[in-house]
Protein backbone atom coordinates (compact mmCIF):
# COMPACT_ATOMS: atom_id res chain seq x y z
CA UNK A 1 0.00 0.00 0.00
CA UNK A 2 1.00 3.62 -0.38
CA UNK A 3 -0.27 6.64 1.53
CA UNK A 4 0.29 10.32 0.81
CA UNK A 5 0.41 13.03 3.43
CA UNK A 6 -2.33 15.61 2.96
CA UNK A 7 -0.15 18.40 4.37
CA UNK A 8 3.38 17.49 3.24
CA UNK A 9 5.12 16.16 0.15
CA UNK A 10 5.57 12.70 1.67
CA UNK A 11 4.65 9.23 0.45
CA UNK A 12 4.91 6.17 2.68
CA UNK A 13 5.00 2.65 1.25
CA UNK A 14 4.39 -0.45 3.35
CA UNK A 15 2.79 -3.86 3.51
CA UNK A 16 0.19 -5.26 5.87
CA UNK A 17 -2.43 -7.97 6.21
CA UNK A 18 -5.03 -5.40 7.34
CA UNK A 19 -5.04 -2.18 5.33
CA UNK A 20 -7.95 -0.70 7.29
CA UNK A 21 -6.21 -1.18 10.66
CA UNK A 22 -2.85 0.06 9.35
CA UNK A 23 -4.35 3.13 7.66
CA UNK A 24 -6.17 4.11 10.89
CA UNK A 25 -2.93 3.60 12.79
CA UNK A 26 -1.05 5.99 10.48
CA UNK A 27 -3.77 8.66 10.65
CA UNK A 28 -3.99 8.47 14.45
CA UNK A 29 -0.24 9.07 14.78
CA UNK A 30 0.57 5.64 16.24
CA UNK A 31 3.53 5.07 13.89
CA UNK A 32 6.80 6.78 14.75
CA UNK A 33 7.98 7.15 11.15
CA UNK A 34 4.75 8.69 9.83
CA UNK A 35 3.42 10.61 12.85
CA UNK A 36 4.82 14.02 11.76
CA UNK A 37 3.16 13.71 8.35
CA UNK A 38 -0.42 12.77 9.32
CA UNK A 39 -3.15 12.95 8.09
CA UNK A 40 -2.91 10.67 5.06
CA UNK A 41 -4.85 9.67 1.99
CA UNK A 42 -4.66 6.09 0.74
CA UNK A 43 -3.41 6.32 -2.84
CA UNK A 44 -2.57 2.72 -3.80
CA UNK A 45 -3.25 -0.85 -2.69
CA UNK A 46 -2.53 -4.19 -4.26
CA UNK A 47 -3.11 -7.72 -2.94
CA UNK A 48 -0.73 -10.64 -3.33
CA UNK A 49 -1.07 -14.37 -2.66
CA UNK A 50 2.04 -14.43 -0.46
CA UNK A 51 4.04 -12.11 1.78
CA UNK A 52 7.30 -12.61 -0.20
CA UNK A 53 5.56 -11.48 -3.40
CA UNK A 54 4.14 -8.45 -1.57
CA UNK A 55 7.63 -7.61 -0.24
CA UNK A 56 9.08 -7.64 -3.77
CA UNK A 57 6.40 -5.20 -4.93
CA UNK A 58 6.93 -3.02 -1.83
CA UNK A 59 10.64 -2.78 -2.66
CA UNK A 60 9.77 -1.77 -6.22
CA UNK A 61 7.42 0.98 -5.00
CA UNK A 62 10.24 2.35 -2.83
CA UNK A 63 12.57 2.56 -5.85
CA UNK A 64 12.88 5.56 -8.15
CA UNK A 65 10.64 4.02 -10.80
CA UNK A 66 8.13 2.96 -8.14
CA UNK A 67 7.97 6.48 -6.70
CA UNK A 68 7.51 7.81 -10.23
CA UNK A 69 4.59 5.36 -10.66
CA UNK A 70 3.00 6.62 -7.41
CA UNK A 71 3.51 10.29 -8.33
CA UNK A 72 1.85 9.54 -11.65
CA UNK A 73 -1.18 8.21 -9.76
CA UNK A 74 -1.28 11.35 -7.57
CA UNK A 75 -1.09 13.59 -10.64
CA UNK A 76 -4.04 11.87 -12.26
CA UNK A 77 -2.00 9.92 -14.79
CA UNK A 78 0.03 12.94 -15.86
CA UNK A 79 3.78 12.48 -15.52
CA UNK A 80 4.94 15.98 -14.60
CA UNK A 81 8.55 15.09 -13.86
Amino acid sequence: YAIKSLEHDYIYVGLTNSIERRFRSHNRGYNYSTKPYAPFDLIYTKSFPSRPEARIHEKHLKSTSGKRFLRNIINGGLDLS
